[in-house]
Formats: C-alpha cells, sequence, structure tokens
C-alpha cells in the first residue's frame, strides 16, 4: 500500500502537491480524501506536520458553507474544556466511534436495499403465480374484456331497446 500523499505548505499559505507537481487548493485536498487517498501535509521551511491544521481549515471551509458543523453546546464544551478532558476522548473514542457508526449504516443501508429488492421480487413472483392460477384466472378473466369487447357488449344492450 502506497503512503500518503506529501503536500507541501508554503509560508504563502500556498499548498503543492509532490506528487503531480502542482499547486493545489484546500479544496482540491478535500476531494483527495474523499476520493480516500491519505495525505500528509508539511511546512516546506521547517518540515513539521501541518496536517491537522490543514484538515481543521477544511473542515471549517465547509462548516462555514453549511452554516453549522456541530451543535454549539459541544462547540462550547470543546472550547471550554480543551485539551484538559476533550483530547483524551478524541484520541481514543471519537474515531472510533464515527467509524463504527458509518460501517452500521452503511451494513443498514445495504440490507435496507436488498429487502427492498427481494420485496419486489415476491411481489411480481405472488402477482403473476395469482393471475396465471387457474381459478383466479377464470374468475379474473370474468371482469377483464379483450380490446374493443367492452364497446361490442355496450352496443348490443344499446341495440336491444
Amino acid at each position: 500500500m502506497p503512503g500518503p500523499i506529501i503536500i507541501k505548505k508554503y509560508s504563502n499559505r500556498r499548498l503543492y502537491d509532490t506528487e503531480s507537481s502542482k499547486y493545489i487548493t484546500v479544496n482540491q485536498v478535500s476531494d483527495m480524501i474523499k476520493a480516500m487517498k491519505e495525505v500528509k501535509v508539511v511546512d516546506a521551511n521547517t518540515d513539521e506536520d501541518v496536517t491537522a491544521y490543514i484538515l481543521t481549515q477544511i473542515v471549517l471551509e465547509e462548516a462555514k458553507s453549511r452554516k453549522a458543523l456541530m451543535p454549539v453546546p459541544l462547540l462550547t464544551m470543546l472550547i471550554r474544556y480543551g485539551d484538559n478532558i476533550l483530547s483524551d476522548f478524541f484520541d481514543k473514542h471519537l474515531h472510533k466511534t464515527i467509524e463504527n457508526y458509518i460501517n452500521q449504516k452503511s451494513a443498514f443501508d445495504e440490507q435496507f436495499r436488498k429487502m427492498l429488492e427481494f420485496s419486489t421480487e415476491i411481489s411480481g413472483v405472488a402477482q403473476k403465480t395469482m393471475t396465471e392460477m387457474s381459478p383466479f384466472k377464470t374468475f379474473m378473466n370474468m371482469f377483464t374484456y379483450p380490446m374493443g369487447a367492452q364497446d361490442k357488449t355496450k352496443d348490443s344492450k344499446d341495440g336491444d331497446d
């Protein structure tokens, strides 16, 4: 498995993708992540890992466009308690919790999709079977007319008057 794509962050806030040898935007970094690629962002001058800073910037930009990221009480707690209490929770539990949620949601969605497909198949089979069973077929034929037969029946009744 290849390593992460190395992106250099320059002091003028420009980002340089070392894999494709071109400057990219924060939105393009976001697109890489959404395409399931791993990225690592390093400061071009110090070689310091600034991935968390850039990813936070991406999350904030996306939240700004949607007008909210997290509920205000949660944001207040993050500011109030910051590194003291919540960092342990974020480091150990939040990632796994979100990952489990995504896996469970995907499994539920897949199971629901299969259930709908099965239901549609059963419905079609049941409907076909009911109409093909001879007692029901004869019974159902009493209520259906071949094209034009309904008009002839009506005309013959009108002519009898």
